[in-house]
């Protein structure tokens, strides 16, 4: 075993002095990685236990606890060791430690993992502690840890070595937590209001759902060019028309090949789901309820701190439809606007900048996104898109141009996007076949027809309303995180060369 000169022979280099100590650990201690240990609890459950337990003052329980050592002092006789759940003091003396546990002190380095059976007592400073009996070495670390107090302060290094930044970092471990913790109340909510959860396939043969670019790939043995899912909308549509459920649900993982930013990944999660029988105002109600719910449970209130504003998720929610956002900003009337050139020409006496072959709707949406988009802090529902930009929704009765289709906004971010859904197959067909011709003219020429979801929709699809929500971009909400790559475990990134 080794004595207390060990640190007087070894390297003066951090890294090669934990190479060394392994070395001599598993020459005097055996197994330094061994595969059998057995705690009796977790350090949050040892607080809670012990909680009332008065300064000064010594039980008789023995418990084993383990973690990893974050800090030591006074050569190891004090050390704080964390565990998922928290920290608890470790003390080691000779009058309460045994001669072979007190011997590994000095080859234990902040970082490594280690496991501990003793005494429970509280210290005069009222500091919960253990009174170590043994000592375990359960894993040698052979990297230094980042300063605890400053953890890392590049942030690319942050994204990339997360397991640093948790480590060092509590604001990182507690968004992590409230990330499971949304994700998990997304899926309870959605239950409890009567909602069956579904997967489906993240390999596609033809690619669809929505507009964007999608990633490729191949199958080998089918012998088949595949893409990575961009919207699961198209097969949940299918089990509306099975008739399995009249309210259906997936929290998915969907891939587009697009930019990257505080607001994008090109791999993101959304909650999607469709909701027979129903049409986007029950929708909004629903996206109502499960915001409330969520900031209820993270935040245990509606109102909640996202950087220098307070949110509110407390419904009902601002409703306003897009072409009464515009008129309110800009004074642009496009409801009494007849033509798209008469859109044009509006939008450009205005001071917009609008390409010659835009339509009427394209204007107003592009307006809406310039002037009124910033503008939308608290939650907002935008009712009444145009249909020109929105080829998947009934039309709005009496209004043509315009159809049963809002976005959800806060922070001037858009959180979901719902439609009352279109369910004609002879109408669906005739946009998909137009959406088709658009694709192709713009260069995109593997995009197909998915006959096979046409075929489902010919079969009859009750009427209905769907929904899809940004989970990460409400998360960052709820978590408090400016970016999407705070929220995201293992954000993608350019490679370490670059």
């Amino acid at each position: 075993m080794a004595d207390n000169k060990t640190e007087n022979t070894l390297s003066s280099d951090a890294t090669e002095v934990r190479a060394q100590k392994l070395k001599l650990l598993r020459e005097q201690v055996g197994e330094v990685y061994p595969a059998h240990f057995h705690r009796t609890m977790g350090n949050a459950e040892l607080t809670a236990k012990y909680e009332s337990l008065e300064p000064d003052t010594e039980t008789q329980d023995v418990v084993t606890v383990a973690g990893r050592v974050y800090s030591s002092r006074n050569s190891g006789m004090f050390m704080d060791l964390h565990d998922a759940s928290g920290k608890i003091q470790i003390f080691s003396h000779k009058d309460v430690t045994g001669e072979e546990a007190r011997a590994l002190l000095p080859m234990i380095d902040i970082g490594d993992i280690i496991g501990v059976t003793g005494i429970v007592r509280r210290t005069k400073r009222g500091e919960l502690t253990i009174n170590a009996q043994t000592i375990t070495m359960l894993t040698k670390s052979l990297l230094p840890m980042p300063e605890k107090w400053h953890g890392l302060s590049d942030i690319e290094l942050r994204y990339r070595k997360r397991h640093l930044d948790i480590m060092t970092n509590e604001d990182s471990k507690l968004r992590f937590q409230q990330r499971s913790k949304i994700l998990s109340g997304i899926r309870r909510f959605m239950e409890n209001d009567g909602f069956m959860e579904v997967e489906t396939p993240m390999l596609h043969s033809v690619y669809g759902g929505a507009t964007a670019e999608p990633f490729k790939t191949h199958h080998n043995t089918l012998k088949l060019d595949m893409y990575l899912r961009i919207a699961p909308e198209l097969f949940l549509k299918r089990t509306l028309v099975s008739g399995l459920t009249d309210k259906v649900f997936e929290i998915n993982r969907n891939f587009r090949n697009e930019g990257v930013s505080t607001r994008h990944n090109p791999e993101f999660t959304m909650m999607e789901c469709y909701w027979a029988y129903a049409d986007y105002e029950d929708i909004m109600d629903l996206v109502e309820r499960l915001f409330e719910s969520l900031a209820l449970s993270i935040h245990g209130a509606t109102e909640f701190p996202f950087g220098d504003k307070t949110m509110s998720f407390k419904g009902p929610f601002k409703r306003v439809p897009m072409p009464d956002a515009v008129k309110e900003a800009t004074g642009i009337d496009f409801l009494a606007i007849k033509t798209d050139e008469e859109a044009r020409a509006a939008a450009k006496a205005a001071g917009f900048a609008v390409e010659k072959d835009w339509t009427w709707g394209e204007c107003l949406a592009f307006i809406f996104e310039e002037k009124v988009e910033s503008t939308l802090i608290q939650p907002s529902h935008v009712t009444h898109f145009p249909k020109d930009i929105s080829p998947f929704a009934k039309e709005v009765p009496g209004e043509p141009r315009l159809v049963e289709r809002f976005e959800t906004y806060c922070n001037a971010w858009e959180l979901g996007n719902a439609f009352s859904e279109l369910n004609d197959p002879e109408e669906q067909r005739r946009r998909m076949v137009e959406q088709l011709e658009q694709a192709h003219a713009r260069g995109e020429k593997e995009k197909q027809l998915d006959e096979e979801f046409l075929d489902a929709i010919d079969q009859g699809m009750p009427p209905a309303g769907g929904l899809g929500i940004g989970v990460d971009r409400l998360i960052m909400l709820l978590a408090n995180a400016p970016s999407i790559r705070d929220v995201i475990l293992f954000p993608a990134r350019r490679s370490k060369a670059d």
